[in-house]
């Protein structure tokens, strides 16, 4: 349920039937402060100053057009034009006992599913996963999963780096290496095998050019190079695929379409693009000069598609990989969770592409952008000598601190069961401290911060789910056995009935906009009311009649199954207890 939504269509109707211009519409959102409202909705005033009359006049004439349905109590005209809406308390408890019967909690798949393919993660396979992919991976993971949830169709796609003169380098090193070990013995630590491979290359007289040989074979399809490619290729995915399963994000093996699968495509675009006066020769390399994106002097921005020397970019794959994307896959909408630096080279790809003629004009090409994760000093997070930080060390110190957290918070926990709890604890704990921040800032790496137990992180609503569990171990009751209606008659019943009721707007607005701290901030809303709630409203405490702690305690289920849900689409795991 989207009440924002329906609301947005109700005021939309009236505001016809009033004889208001069909480009003048609401704009509906829930109100800011208590007693002026459930939600406003906001349109009178700029239809007003449109056709120049008075804005309270024109607030009366809607609402005398509007049909308020079970939904809405009544409406209120305040200041010089704003509408206040008052939800009906018998629609909001209807609606929170329909989510109750329900295991989509009354979230309605799309009436319209979209085929949308999301490019995400992309390590390259000549290295191990570093935190330089964390954001990429958790953020387009967890769009996946809400898209997912919403009635999608969700392509995942790992653009990961598996081609180009490097490889050489790698398989030269490799090739030498399997003379005293196997490949697995060999690639055991990638980060050492690349810095061997690049000492030899720069320093080993004969070694570079026998590596560009190898590139040489490689392109040309030589039979014993591509077999050892593919080696190198599989126990580099296996390394990725370790840290996906630690991060309990969802990308698969079949999910991987790396830059070398469309080897074959480029030659061919760049010939199409050529022949169709799209790109032109320029002192020998093959340049798309884009108009649309000139500078102040009128230049065209150039993007080059070929080399000098007749190599191929970045830019090649990804306009191969749009094409393929809107013609094999059949999307409707891209998304690419890629770096804010990024977004010079993806706008050259999405207006040449459109350019080309790749893609039907309904197809929407979206750059999530992000920024950098930075540490204590506010410089690009580091070790602290300098190098670059490799995702697994990460992932196991989180858990590791974790671990010593709930360990001093429940030592009666036993030790497989205090490490199980740390996992999700740690794990979550890295994740939610990114998604929660507007992915287009940089962000600050900060332990404490992001394993404490109070304010907006992952322990904190993970320790709120467990709180609200235990109250149905203390009753003796699972939630599939309560009955009764839903009452809202205290001002934090009220509340928290409708924070549970805009579950479904949240989705809605992530799933359009593509920001995932709306919905950590809508759980972290959550669990603050529901917190209120039970200060103010007592659930077993003695004297409370049956029917009112029957009505509380559904409540209390409706929370744990939306912090659960809501969690769960950000790829974070919750426990019974901690």
């Amino acid at each position: 349920m989207n009440i924002r939504q329906h609301l947005s269509d109700h005021f939309q109707a009236a505001m016809r039937a009033a004889g208001i211009p069909a480009d003048c519409g609401p704009v509906v959102a829930p109100a800011k402060k208590a007693g002026f409202g459930d939600y406003q909705a906001n349109g009178a005033m700029a239809a007003a100053k449109r056709m120049r009359t008075n804005p309270r006049e024109l607030a009366s004439k809607i609402l005398e057009q509007l049909d308020k349905g079970e939904m809405i109590e009544k409406v209120e005209i305040a200041g010089p034009g704003f509408m206040n809406i008052h939800l009906s308390e018998q629609w909001l408890s209807q609606q929170l006992l329909t989510a109750r019967g329900d295991k989509r909690l009354n979230i309605v798949s799309v009436e319209t599913p979209k085929t949308v393919v999301i490019d995400y993660s992309h390590p390259n396979l000549a290295k191990e996963m570093h935190v330089g992919h964390l954001r990429t991976t958790i953020i387009g993971d967890a769009l996946a999963r809400l898209l997912e949830f919403q009635g999608h169709k969700v392509i995942r796609q790992n653009h990961m780096g598996d081609w180009g003169t490097q490889f050489g380098m790698l398989l030269e090193h490799l090739s030498d290496k399997l003379a005293d070990s196997n490949a697995e013995v060999a690639l055991a630590d990638l980060e050492v095998f690349y810095r061997e491979a690049k000492v030899r290359f720069d320093d080993e007289e004969g070694f570079a050019d026998r590596a560009r040989e190898y590139v040489v074979k490689l392109q040309g399809g030589d039979e014993q190079s591509l077999k050892l490619w593919k080696q190198f290729i599989t126990i580099s995915i296996t390394h990725c695929e370790e840290i996906y399963s630690k991060l309990n994000v969802t990308l698969k093996q079949k999910d991987v379409y790396a830059e070398s699968r469309y080897n074959d495509d480029l030659p061919v675009l760049v010939k199409e693009l050529v022949d169709n006066g799209i790109a032109v020769k320029d002192q020998g390399a093959i340049v798309v000069f884009l108009e649309e994106m000139a500078d102040k002097e009128g230049n065209p921005s150039p993007m080059i598609i070929q080399k000098k020397g007749g190599g191929y970019l970045y830019a090649t794959t990804d306009l191969a990989a749009i094409r393929y994307r809107a013609n094999q896959l059949k999307a409707d909408r891209m998304l690419y969770v890629v770096d804010a630096r990024q977004s010079l080279h993806l706008q050259q790809a999405f207006v040449a592409s459109r350019k080309a003629g790749f893609l039907p004009e309904s197809v929407t090409l979206e750059h999530c952008a992000f920024g950098t994760m930075m540490g204590s000093d506010g410089k690009p997070f580091k070790t602290r000598t300098g190098g670059t930080v490799k995702l697994a060390a990460l992932l196991d110190e989180a858990v590791k601190r974790a671990e010593k957290l709930v360990a001093e918070k429940n030592p009666q926990l036993d030790t497989s069961t205090c490490a199980e709890i740390a996992r999700k604890v740690g794990i979550g704990a890295v994740k939610y401290a990114d998604l929660s921040k507007t992915r287009t800032n940089d962000y600050l790496f900060n332990w404490e911060s992001m394993l404490s137990f109070e304010g907006n992180t992952a322990p904190y609503l993970q320790y709120a789910y467990t709180r609200v569990r235990s109250i149905f171990r203390k009753a003796g009751i699972e939630p599939d056995e309560l009955e009764g209606e839903i009452l809202l008659e205290a001002p934090e019943e009220r509340a928290l009935g409708i924070k549970l009721n805009q579950f479904g707007e949240v989705l809605d607005q992530v799933a359009k906009d593509t920001f995932p701290h709306v919905l950590c901030t809508y759980l972290y809303e959550l669990a603050s009311t529901y917190m209120r709630f039970y200060e103010a409203c007592p659930v077993l405490k003695e004297g409370v009649s049956e029917k009112y702690r029957q009505s509380r305690l559904q409540l209390c289920a409706l929370v744990a199954r939306t912090i659960a849900t809501g969690l769960d689409l950000l790829g974070i795991e919750v426990m019974e207890q901690m």
